[in-house]
């Protein structure tokens, strides 16, 4: 964590750093000296050495960095910094919390869901990686992906009045065959019965799962005051936990069957603090998700090379519910329904959280040195970016939509470790347009008639970007800077390949790419070989508590690589 910290600090700009000659960086903070070693990676990426950020004592001497000593002295509000340091602290809690609680088996061999809890290291670049503000530790021991505890969902029935739906469903015959695929016959039954006892009939009560944990914030936690008159004049009725059991993901909030991996993961409004923000769902979003996805779903099945070139198989999100969308609950009752990976693999096909490949086993190896070792390095990464990177690039440069590709949103299915498909989810509230960049504009959802909040925004806001400029930023931000960065430095720390290297590969398969379809003009606007471009500064952001994104200037590794000649001698 404090290495994370230092790199995200020199990585924004957050401290100005002096080169010290063979000491690394030296800087200033909160009148203190602090110096680490590291390098420049990609796209101006710090490689912080493991155990090298000091701090420089009152005595002179330099001892490791206490993380409470590396923020106080941050350009920030008290607030602000008092904040940070609290996820940071938290961060450390259960990271201790998991040493002592959980054993550190292998994970190669096990089942997809049991990696999504498994994977423990969290955000690698985040350094308030696992805070969970909200969560004490018996919170974290039963709703911890780590701990993969089973929990059932509790179920209100909420009055029609104070719902918004977007379901499978268009008359209450449908609705109610909706229910039962999702509950079962038993539990759709003990609903039917509760409702009738309750006289609560379905043409004025409709259904919604809340996570136990937020069913105790709106009852008892910070959310009581608020939610209080909901129960006590009968907007909503807590029928108790029902249906099967769950468990949590790597994303703490959407949750995987456990009696058929196969039915749909929830995801579920989650008043907590992780990672970067409060992890409630976006209110205009929820019954926007299932369009999105249906316009998505649209777009790659009627492209072959997805299928032929660059398999590519989307979870769509096909149902969403929210309370009270326009008032003082708006994202604390929502979910969405979405299709689970276990759904679709075929017979020998296996798959992983693409950001297992960053991690390293208890025994220091590479979660992907056995597959490494098997193919051999060149094969298996060739595949590998090949499986990874040209589905999303494709999406964006001959279709003109971005995705927030970043690890925790893709799935690499593979063959006995061969790469073979890429899976990519959550669509909600991560997708971008540029309309004079779309390649099929007639094919979009109608965003005006889908929320009020769409008919007046402007560019930038919601979906659609003001350019082509903040696609690139999108794409190249979660699939480049914040995620194939881990990768190639792994690579290059325990496989020896020199990180240019790897680069060179994937400018050379996107290069390729345009030159295989005729889209070399529609690469040049996406611009990607700049050589300068913008990253989100997700420490920065968190530290103003900004309302809108923070982006700071970085190289550009891919222009090192790009022909020093226009764009019209190119073509």
């Amino acid at each position: 964590m404090v290495r994370q910290l230092a790199a995200a600090l020199l990585f924004e700009g957050i401290v100005e750093p002096a080169a010290t000659g063979n000491e690394g960086l030296l800087w200033r903070s909160g009148g203190r000296e602090f110096r680490c070693r590291a390098a420049a990676g990609p796209f101006g990426r710090p490689r912080v050495q493991t155990g090298s950020v000091e701090m420089r004592d009152e005595d002179g001497v330099w001892r490791a960095a206490p993380l409470d000593r590396m923020v106080v002295g941050l350009d920030a509000t008290e607030a602000s910094r008092a904040g940070l340091l609290a996820e940071l602290e938290r961060t450390v809690t259960l990271c201790r919390w998991n040493a002592a609680n959980l054993p550190a088996t292998p994970r190669h061999g096990l089942p997809f869901p049991d990696l999504e809890g498994r994977l423990e290291e969290g955000h690698p670049y985040h350094p308030c990686f696992k805070a969970r503000l909200g969560f004490d530790e018996a919170d974290h021991a039963a709703f911890g992906p780590e701990v993969g505890r089973r929990f059932q969902l509790v179920w209100l029935l909420v009055a029609r009045s104070c719902l918004h739906q977007a379901l499978p469903a268009a008359t209450l015959a449908e609705e109610e065959a909706f229910w039962r695929a999702e509950l079962g016959p038993v539990a759709w039954a003990e609903v039917q019965q509760q409702r009738a006892a309750l006289n609560r009939p379905a043409t004025d009560f409709g259904l919604l799962p809340l996570h136990p944990w937020q069913w105790w914030a709106l009852r008892e936690g910070e959310l009581a005051p608020v939610f209080a008159p909901w129960l006590a004049d009968g907007r909503a009725v807590c029928l108790g936990p029902l249906g099967d059991h769950y468990r949590a993901s790597q994303s703490v909030r959407t949750v995987m069957n456990v009696a058929d991996p196969r039915k749909a993961d929830v995801k579920l409004a989650l008043n907590i603090v992780n990672t970067a923000s409060r992890r409630i769902l976006e209110p205009h979003s929820v019954c926007t998700g299932p369009a999105i996805s249906d316009w998505l779903c649209g777009v790659v099945a009627d492209d072959a090379d997805f299928r032929e070139r660059y398999p590519l198989t989307l979870l769509p999100e096909y149902a969403g519910i929210i309370a009270d969308r326009d008032g003082p609950l708006a994202g604390q009752m929502a979910a969405l329904w979405r299709r689970s990976v276990q759904s679709t693999l075929g017979e020998g096909e296996a798959a992983i959280p693409f950001n297992m490949l960053m991690v390293t086993e208890a025994d220091g190896a590479a979660f992907a040195a056995p597959w490494i070792e098997r193919y051999g390095l060149s094969p298996w990464l060739d595949q590998l970016l090949a499986v990874a990177v040209l589905p999303v690039w494709h999406l964006l440069v001959r279709h003109g939509v971005a995705v927030e590709a970043h690890g925790q949103n893709m799935v690499l299915v593979h063959r006995d470790g061969w790469p073979v498909r890429l899976i990519l989810r959550d669509f909600h509230d991560s997708v971008e347009y540029a309309p004079d960049f779309l390649a099929a504009p007639d094919r979009l959802p109608d965003f005006p008639n889908l929320h009020p909040a769409y008919r007046e925004a402007p560019p930038d806001r919601y979906y659609w970007a003001s350019g082509v400029d903040p696609l690139r930023e999108l794409v190249m931000d979660t699939l480049f800077v914040f995620n194939l960065t881990e990768l190639s430095d792994l690579l290059a720390l325990q496989h020896g390949l020199p990180e240019s290297a790897f680069w060179q590969r994937v400018h050379d398969l996107v290069e390729g790419h345009a030159r295989r379809h005729g889209l070399e003009e529609r690469l040049r606007r996406v611009g990607h070989a700049a050589p300068e471009i913008l990253t989100e500064s997700l420490l920065r952001g968190k530290l103003l508590r900004a309302r809108e994104e923070i982006h700071h200037t970085v190289p550009n590794i891919f222009a090192r690589f790009a022909p020093e000649t226009s764009p019209e001698s190119i073509r």
